[in-house]
Order: C-alpha cells, then structure tokens, then sequence
C-alpha cells in the first residue's frame, strides 16, 4: 500500500484539497496507478488498495498551490510489496522536503 500526506510547513497546518497522481515506470513510460486529493488532515489514503504493490519505481506527483513548485514529483523504488510506504511530502513556499514514514 502507498499513502501520503501534505504538511503547509510555512502555515504550520495540512495541505488540503492537492491533487495527487501515482504512477508506475515500466522503465520506458509512466502508467497511471491511482488518483486522490488530500482531506482536511492533509492525508491521501485512497492511491492504491490494500494488499501486495508490483515491485519497481513509483512517482507521487502532487499539484500544489505554490506559485514556484505548482508540480512535485517524488520517485521512489517499492522493493518489497507487501510493505506499506507511507510518502510523505512538507511543503514551504520556495522548498520541500520528503521522508519515508510510517
């Protein structure tokens, strides 16, 4: 499974409402895998249904508000699919930052 959740770090509150797309490489082209927009909490728990995810390279890509990053993409490798990866993504007017969480 693959969840995420958007921090406003400048606001000091959730990034509600952003659009995030996840999509898969084959190694060639990005496939869709799942589409959801952050709650009032800031979360998005809805890209992928529970269960074991194909091995391989992933993409998160959120639209922001931001005037300076409306688009963040994070790329990251699923090594072992029956593991939950938890993308989170702290968002600030002129930077970010990413981890992987719990």
């Amino acid at each position: 499974m693959i969840t995420t959740h958007v921090l406003d770090t400048a606001a000091g509150r959730p990034g509600r409402g952003i659009v995030v797309e996840l999509d898969r490489s084959d190694g060639a082209a990005w496939a869709a895998v799942g589409r959801g927009t952050t709650d009032d909490d800031g979360r998005c728990k809805t890209l992928t249904a529970p269960g074991v995810l194909p091995t391989g390279t992933y993409r998160l890509r959120f639209h922001t508000p931001s005037p300076f990053f409306p688009v963040v993409d994070i790329q990251f490798v699923v090594a072992d699919g029956a593991q939950h990866y938890h993308v989170p993504l702290l968002l600030a007017p002129y930077g970010y930052s990413t981890y992987r969480g719990s």
